[in-house]
């Protein structure tokens, strides 16, 4: 199983640049470029995951994606 992280899509579907976000946010353009590069879902806090949602108009479950593993069918 994994959880797919797809702030990568959101981002290009809205063109959000990182330092448009980042600024939004309040934090620095590479911190939303470590965000953003991430394939699983990183570690983080439910103020970052808020400010995102907010900033980029959807919810968390936009942000994340479950994917079964096909080798492992009780996941499914």
């Amino acid at each position: 199983m994994t959880i797919r992280w797809r702030l990568r899509e959101i981002m290009a579907r809205q063109r959000m640049t990182n330092k448009r976000l980042a600024e939004f946010i309040g934090v620095h353009p590479n911190a939303i470029s470590s965000l953003k590069n991430q394939d699983k879902m990183p570690r983080i806090g439910g103020d970052m995951l808020n400010a995102l949602c907010i900033h980029l108009n959807c919810t968390p479950f936009d942000l994340i994606e479950y994917v079964p593993d096909p080798a492992n069918p009780e996941q499914s």
